[in-house]
């Protein structure tokens, strides 16, 4: 099929490699070794991997701790949630993002390497995401994080993490979170919108790929059947109300976008503040086309979205901290 995709990310579409999710080992060693010959530039960011406690009975879950290099006092918080369909990625994929983030806004991020599908079907991502949520709760004054200025954030399968994570936290009575910054959320496991139906060769993700992940994370054959919990697709949630603020995502071209769509408007029929915006011309994950002027704008917004949502205070000189 042909997409109307932004020039700029047009020319780069022939070049990106075929992401097939069938056989997700290999794919993890693939982008492994990506990760591994392009280390990031830790300047400004104090960066440290730790070992934390994880759900009851449960191994630690590894995570990645972003600090502003010499930061003193305490500042806004993210719990950052890879992407990758519930079963690839890594800490180390999210680098470059979460450095950005903390030179650009003076945050803390603490990145959680949950465990994936299919080895690790539903729940046990989304738990080793809450044990790291109340390891961060419990650790905030060491860590610098404000615990009343802490949200989630993620993209694709991370951002529908994310939206699952403050409805279990509000259902358990868990630590509170401020914010959800849903990127292009990955969240309906029914796969019946228009676009999961009818982009089924767009870059990076399509509806092939969309089936693959759901039966890892849900089980064969669990996907589209009747109870499936809202804690695993949160589309699936008849109460949204009580949750934090939210920012979604959709890109244009991308399976995801009618559901992220419908979740914002979900969100904001529950009284739930919530924004919304459409990237036109791209697809799933087109943000890696970091030259082209929609994804610069795309990050752009992001910094602007987080600092609103957790009271930094910005200036065109100088990189947000946290306001008094």
């Amino acid at each position: 099929m042909t997409y109307r995709f932004d020039p700029e990310l047009a020319a780069v579409v022939p070049m990106l490699p075929a992401v097939d999710f069938a056989d997700p080992r290999a794919l993890r060693a693939q982008i492994a070794e990506f990760a591994n010959a392009n280390q990031p530039d830790l300047a400004g960011v104090d960066v440290l991997d730790l070992r934390v406690p994880g759900p009851p009975g449960s191994p630690k879950v590894p995570v990645r701790v972003y600090r502003p290099a010499g930061l003193t006092g305490m500042t806004a918080g993210l719990l950052n949630i890879h992407g990758g369909g519930f079963m690839i990625g890594s800490i180390a994929v999210d680098d470059a993002a979460c450095l950005d983030l903390v030179r650009g806004l003076g945050v803390v991020i603490v990145s959680v390497e949950y465990r994936l599908a299919p080895e690790h079907p539903f729940p046990a991502g989304l738990e080793d995401c809450y044990a790291v949520l109340e390891w961060i709760a419990k650790a905030a004054g060491d860590l610098g994080i404000d615990p009343t200025r802490l949200a989630a954030h993620g993209v694709s399968a991370g951002g529908g993490l994310a939206a699952a994570l403050a409805l279990l936290t509000r259902d358990r009575g868990g630590p509170p979170l401020c914010f959800q910054f849903l990127g292009y959320p990955e969240v309906d496991d029914r796969l019946e919108t228009g676009s999961t139906r009818r982009f089924v060769d767009t870059p990076l993700w399509n509806r092939p790929n969309a089936v693959i992940s759901w039966n890892a994370y849900l089980g064969e054959g669990v996907p589209g059947t009747p109870d499936v919990s809202p804690y695993a697709a949160p589309a699936r949630a008849t109460d949204l109300t009580g949750l934090p603020p939210a920012y979604v995502s959709v890109m244009e071209f991308d399976p995801l976008r009618d559901e992220g769509i419908a979740y914002a408007q979900a969100l904001l029929a529950a009284g739930v503040p919530t924004e919304l915006h459409l990237f036109p011309g791209t697809f799933h994950g087109s943000g890696i086309v970091g030259q082209a002027a929609i994804s610069q704008c795309e990050r752009a917004e992001a910094k602007a979205v987080l600092a609103k949502a957790l009271g930094l205070i910005v200036s065109p000189a100088q990189p947000a901290h946290g306001a008094s």
